[in-house]
């Protein structure tokens, strides 16, 4: 077995953690009848002040990135806005791919769809956009991308759902425990 080097997990927590970070963030952005203002603190000392977009927007974006990186590791690419296809043929001599820990192997769209608790065409449809969204949304200006469409709910599912696929397929088959991931937070004042 090819036991990931201290590196490689260190690099798969951190991404982990900002997709947990932006399904943090989309949560508050989606509740918000309005933006609320923001004030962030370095060491006791008010550094930002403005809107809660402030951070809620890069957050989100990071996790778009950090997801389409995470669904690549573990072998699933976009097809479209709602469809999936299963990662093959060559690939750079850099990448690093969870075929490259023996046994581990790809994870299908089968199997990726079956650890999701709803319908499986809505969690394909939720890994599939988080996907497009990179590739589209955000590498390239567009027109194809809002804020306000089912897109939210689908980024949601894909937030939650991502760090459990990597949980399932390359923590636990190695025998290892999950790393915390999770941020801490406070619940909002309402």
């Amino acid at each position: 077995m090819n036991t990931p080097s201290g590196a490689a997990l260190a690099l798969i927590r951190y991404r982990m953690r900002a997709v947990a970070i932006g399904e943090l963030a989309l949560r508050h952005a989606r509740s918000w009848d309005r933006t609320p203002a923001i004030s962030i603190h370095f060491d006791g000392k008010q550094v930002i002040e403005g809107k809660a977009t402030a951070f809620t927007n890069g957050a989100i974006e990071a996790a778009i990135i950090h997801s389409r990186a995470l669904l690549e590791f573990l072998g699933l690419k976009g097809n479209g806005k709602t469809q999936l296809r299963e990662r093959t043929g060559t690939r750079q001599a850099d990448d690093s791919v969870i075929e490259d820990f023996p046994p581990l192997q790809r994870l299908t769209i089968a199997k990726a769809i079956k650890a999701y608790p709803g319908p499986g065409d809505e969690a394909e449809a939720a890994l599939a956009y988080v996907i497009y969204l990179a590739n589209k949304g955000l590498a390239h200006t567009t027109n194809s991308f809002s804020r306000h469409d089912d897109g939210s709910r689908l980024l949601d599912i894909a937030f939650r759902g991502i760090p459990v696929l990597v949980v399932n397929s390359f923590y636990l088959p190695l025998g290892m425990r999950s790393p915390r991931y999770k941020p801490r937070s406070r619940k909002s004042a309402a």
